[in-house]
């Protein structure tokens, strides 16, 4: 099994190497730290799984998410952010995450979400699982949701 981590955080790719790797001893990881060099390794390597922060420089995470959803269309991406769940979590899932995780949460909500992607599913949280009821009961919504990700 092969994971990406990409984050223009070195010390926070080389935390999340380490703690996978404990929890997940047959993977190997690599690591991106902007845009650029993700979209390069997505192309020229095959990949179980992405782990991708929203926040970079230059080009965002959801730009990388939209490239990597128009080239490899079945690759789960993990969004790992340091925004929280209500500001960026329903649109990245709606931008083609199977995934989204603060950087504030637990070790064992991480390990969770890897395995729960790395098996075909979706990871969400329970509150954004509350969130996302919430607004389906709600149909109005936010004005914010309206504005495209770059307006965001």
């Amino acid at each position: 099994m092969k994971i990406l981590i990409v984050d223009d955080h070195a010390i926070f790719r080389d935390g999340l190497r380490r703690i996978l790797s404990d929890e997940f001893k047959a993977a190997t990881f690599g690591d991106a730290s902007n845009a650029t060099e993700a979209l390069d390794r997505v192309w020229k390597e095959k990949w179980d799984l992405v782990l991708l922060d929203i926040t970079m420089h230059g080009r965002t995470g959801l730009d990388v998410l939209k490239v990597i959803r128009s080239s490899a269309s079945d690759l789960p991406v993990l969004i790992l952010s340091g925004h929280p769940e209500e500001q960026y979590a329903v649109r990245v899932l709606r931008a083609g995450a199977a995934g989204y995780l603060t950087k504030e949460s637990a070790l064992h909500d991480l390990c969770k979400a890897v395995k729960k992607l790395l098996g075909g599913g979706k990871y969400i949280s329970a509150s954004l699982a509350e969130q996302l009821a919430a607004e389906i009961q709600s149909p109005q919504g936010y004005l914010h949701e309206t504005l495209s990700n770059r307006e965001y």
